[in-house]
């Protein structure tokens, strides 16, 4: 646990599958209570399971992050029952590429109301007991693609851009009460998402890539685990790009 005075409590959205249950299995491993959000109980159960399994702790919380009263309500719960909730990763998002001329407004505001709001959502129901605590690490999980843009994404990209001035003024309004907020932008991640990436398109990001490879889930779950900490108090509001220097320039 390093130098946690105390258990804490961790909230991962997304956590059934890919980069959000490599958060959730590491946070785990740091000594946190992590509970698992996402759709689907079973497979939150499943990676509770693991997570047991190994020696952790963890909950669940079946909810869909888009439709907020369920969501809020969820968060509330989680709360009151756990008495205290220390760190919140904003994980879950969806993608609904076309290029703009062809995007529909349904698949404009289905990406934002996801990727953004529910994250608005789930940062102003924690702030509360942050407060209270007067310690809170609020992480959200943004995307290069809400940095340089990519094309087929303005839906896409204009939510992870709006992640980051929304996560940079919540740092901003509760620095002084010991709570920071900071955002991870992975770059291209071995995940369902990029599997089905044409070999043309990986090879093509590989040749743009300081580090010629795709990242892990772990490597995102591994900047997650430190900004999340307690020995990070000093970092907040920036974006790291975990992304095998594919920004750098």
């Amino acid at each position: 646990m390093g130098a946690d005075t105390e258990r804490r409590v961790a909230m991962v959205t997304g956590a059934s599958r890919g980069i959000g249950k490599a958060i959730a299995k590491r946070l785990a491993c740091d000594g946190r209570r992590v509970i698992l959000v996402a759709r689907n109980e079973d497979t939150l159960l499943s990676v509770q399971g693991e997570i047991e399994s190994a020696g952790g702790s963890a909950g669940v919380l079946a909810v869909d992050v888009g439709h907020t009263d369920a969501w809020r309500e969820g968060i509330e719960g989680v709360i009151a029952n756990e008495g205290r909730l220390d760190v919140l990763v904003n994980n879950a998002g969806v993608t609904r590429d076309n290029l703009m001329l062809r995007m529909s407004d349904e698949e404009f505001d289905d990406v934002i109301r996801i990727n953004l709001k529910s994250a608005f959502v789930s940062m102003r129901a924690a702030s509360r007991a942050m407060m209270r605590q007067k310690f809170g690490r609020m992480v959200n999980i943004g995307s290069t693609s809400g940095v340089v843009g990519n094309p087929g994404q303005a839906n896409y990209a204009a939510s992870k851009a709006g992640l980051t001035g929304m996560t940079r003024s919540i740092a901003r309004e509760l620095g002084g009460k010991g709570i920071t907020a900071n955002v991870i932008a992975p770059g291209y991640i071995q995940t369902d998402m990029t599997s089905s990436l044409p070999d043309e398109v990986k090879q093509k990001v590989l040749g743009a890539m300081a580090l010629r490879r795709l990242g892990e889930p772990e490597d995102i779950a591994a900047a997650v685990s430190y900004v999340s900490s307690d020995e990070a108090g000093f970092l907040s509001g920036q974006v790291i790009c975990v992304d095998g220097g594919l920004t750098m320039s």
